[in-house]
C-alpha cells in the first residue's frame, strides 16, 4: 500500500486536540487511532506494538540476522491536528494530474499560486487536499503514514535493519506530546520526528518557547465620577500589548528571528486577559523577551498600583540544537540519505516546536525530517503522493545506513 492511500484513511479519524479538557489524551478520538494503528502494527507483523493508558503507541521491529549490533533508531509521528482550525469529518480530495495553477477546494475556499509560490513545481503530480471545510491533518497523519509504509516495505521484502522502534504520541499540537513519553519504553538510541514541511527537509534547530499570561484587575467605578480612580482593565491590558515591541511579531519575522505572538484577548473593566506565546532560537535573546514582558508589568503595577497586572510566564519547550548537534551522525545520515533517493536535502530553523525538541532534553536525540506536506493547520493544507513515496524511500535508506 502506498503511503497516501494510508493518509486518505487515517484523516478520517477526528483526533483534533483540546488544551481545555486536562486530560491525556485530550480527545477520545485520539485513543481510537491509536487503537487502529496498534492492530495495523501487528498485521504488518512488529514483534510488538501495544498503545498504554495515556494513548501512546509503541512498536518495535527487532533487528534482522546480521545487524543486531546496529543501533537502534526511532521514528516517531503524532496522532493529533491542530485546535486552531476544524478538523471533524475530513473529507480528503485527490487531484490526479495537477495542472500546478489556482484549484477551488471548495467552500468558498481557493488554492492559489499567489498565496502559495510553490504550487508550480507541484505539475503534474497527484495533488491530495480537504474540501475546504476543514484541514486536511496531513500534519502529522502523513508522517505517520510513512513510517507505517517504511514498516511494511522492511518487514515484506525482508529487508536488513537494525533495531527499529516506532511511537505514535497524542497531543503533540497543543505542546503535551512528550508529556508522558517514556524513553526506556521506547527503546531508542536516538531518533527522527517525520512531521517537518517538504520532502527532504532535515531540522534540528527550533525556537526556545514560553507561553505568557497577563491577567489585569481593574477598579470599576461608575464613569460619572471616576476621575482618578477608575481602573480600566481592558485600557490597561492594552497599554500593556502596547508596550512590546511592534515589530517583533508573527507576521514581520522569519527566519532566525523572534517574536511575541497575541493569541487571545478578553476584557472588560473590571477583568482583562491576555495570551501570548514568546518565540525566539538564540536563548539569551529569549531570555529578554521575557524579562521585557516582566519589566512591562512592573511599570504599570506601579502606575497603577500593586496586583493590578499579574503575569505568569510557563516554558513549553527549548531550542533542542545543543543536544543534537553532539551526535552529528544523526543529521549526516539523513542528509545522505535523501541525497541518494535523488531528494535535494535542506537545513532550515524550524519556526515552532516538536515532540522532538523536548524528547532531545529527556535523553534521546531527535531531530525533525520533512513528511512532504504544506500549509499546515488550516483549510489550505496539502501535500502529494509523490512526495510521501519520496519520504518512504527517505526513510528506508536510512535504516538502511545504519545497518
Amino acid at each position: 500500500m502506498q503511503a497516501y492511500q494510508r493518509l486518505l484513511h487515517y484523516v478520517t479519524f477526528g483526533t483534533k486536540s483540546d488544551e481545555t479538557t486536562g486530560k491525556t489524551p485530550s480527545t477520545p478520538g485520539q485513543l481510537t487511532l491509536g487503537a487502529a494503528l496498534v492492530d495495523e502494527l501487528l498485521a504488518l507483523g512488529v514483534d510488538s506494538a501495544e498503545m498504554e493508558e495515556n494513548g501512546y503507541v509503541y512498536a518495535v521491529l527487532n533487528a534482522t540476522a546480521g545487524c543486531e549490533n546496529a543501533p537502534a533508531v526511532g521514528f516517531i509521528a503524532h496522532m493529533d491536528t491542530s485546535p486552531e482550525y476544524p478538523a471533524e469529518q475530513v473529507k480528503p480530495v485527490v487531484t490526479e494530474q495537477y495542472d500546478g495553477g489556482d484549484l477551488a477546494l471548495g467552500n468558498g475556499i481557493t488554492l492559489r499560486v499567489s498565496d502559495f509560490p510553490h504550487l508550480p513545481t507541484l505539475k503534474g503530480k497527484t495533488l491530495i487536499t480537504a474540501d475546504g471545510s476543514t484541514l486536511l491533518g496531513a500534519d502529522d497523519k502523513a508522517g505517520i503514514a510513512e513510517i507505517m509504509t517504511m514498516v511494511e516495505r522492511l518487514i515484506a521484502d525482508r529487508l536488513p535493519h537494525g533495531k527499529i522502534c516506532v511511537a505514535f504520541t497524542p497531543d503533540e499540537e497543543i505542546g503535551e506530546g512528550a508529556d508522558h513519553f517514556d524513553v526506556p519504553r521506547f527503546g531508542a538510541d536516538f531518533g527522527y520526528t517525520v512531521d517537518g514541511g517538504a520532502e527532504g527537509g532535515v531540522e534540528y534547530e527550533n525556537f526556545n518557547a514560553s507561553s505568557a499570561t497577563v491577567a489585569v484587575k481593574g477598579f470599576s467605578v461608575h464613569p460619572g465620577s471616576s476621575k482618578d480612580t477608575m481602573i480600566n482593565a481592558a485600557l490597561v491590558a492594552m497599554e500593556f500589548n502596547a508596550m512590546l515591541p511592534a515589530a517583533d511579531i508573527p507576521r514581520h519575522t522569519d527566519g532566525y528571528e523572534g517574536f511575541f505572538h497575541l493569541t487571545d484577548m478578553t476584557g472588560d473593566v473590571s477583568e482583562a486577559k491576555l495570551s501570548y506565546i514568546i518565540r525566539d532560537h538564540d536563548a539569551a535573546s529569549f531570555a529578554c523577551r521575557e524579562q521585557t514582558m516582566k519589566h512591562i508589568a512592573a511599570i504599570l503595577n506601579e502606575k497603577y498600583g500593586e496586583g493590578t497586572v499579574s503575569l505568569t510566564i510557563k516554558e513549553q519547550y527549548r531550542n533542542m540544537a545543543e543536544m543534537v548537534l553532539p551526535h552529528q551522525h544523526i543529521l549526516d545520515t539523513a542528509i545522505a540519505a535523501t541525497e541518494a533517493v535523488g531528494v535535494k536535502p535542506f537545513v532550515v530553523p524550524i519556526r515552532g516546536g516538536t515532540d522532538g525538541a523536548r524528547l532531545s532534553f529527556m535523553g534521546l536525540p531527535c531531530p525533525n525530517l520533512g513528511t512532504g506536506g504544506y500549509a499546515f493547520h488550516g483549510p489550505y493544507e496539502h501535500i502529494t503522493a509523490e512526495a510521501m513515496d519520496a519520504v518512504v524511500e527517505i526513510l528506508l535508506e536510512m535504516v538502511k545506513r545504519y545497518c
